[in-house]
């Protein structure tokens, strides 16, 4: 049973970094995405100056240490990266619980983040959002504002 009083998530992970000058900025989304696919918790790109001046891009990549030779092969075949730093990282994730909102446009998903028994994050899960607010063609974020909506309405009548 979830207890959201005690339970968090203490990890050890590995930042992975590679500073990139001369690949095409067009692919980032694309290896981003893969990297997902592979298990990577977190990616995130970076700009940055880098020697003589050049403007570049900085990947980092945060991941358990048993995903890392995943990673790293993909790392070296879709970016134009020849080598890569890894930072050991401790990480301490909230809490976290899954709950149905009920919409005009049927149950949506929120992600509730707890630190110390109380809430302090709630979150619309995006893609379902994203697909509400294309099969019924209003804007995405009436659909937040309406999942963040109910979402408080129904926790005053707990």
């Amino acid at each position: 049973m979830f207890d959201h009083r005690t339970e968090h998530v203490d990890d050890h992970m590995v930042l992975v970094q590679a500073n990139l000058d001369d690949m095409n900025p067009e692919f980032s989304s694309y290896v981003m995405d893969r990297l997902f696919e592979a298990g990577a918790n977190d990616v995130y790109w970076v700009p940055i100056i880098m020697k003589k001046g050049r403007p570049g891009m900085m990947l980092n990549v945060l991941v358990a240490e048993e995903r890392l030779e995943q990673i790293e092969t993909i790392v070296f075949a879709e970016t134009t990266t020849l080598g890569l730093r890894y930072v050991r990282a401790e990480v301490h994730r909230l809490a976290r619980q899954f709950v149905q909102v009920e919409t005009e446009w049927g149950p949506i998903a929120v992600k509730l983040g707890f630190h110390r028994g109380e809430l302090v994050q709630m979150a619309p899960e995006f893609k379902e959002c994203e697909a509400a607010a294309k099969r019924s063609g209003v804007p995405l974020k009436r659909v937040y504002e309406e999942v963040r909506r109910n979402y408080a309405d129904n926790r005053t009548l707990e």
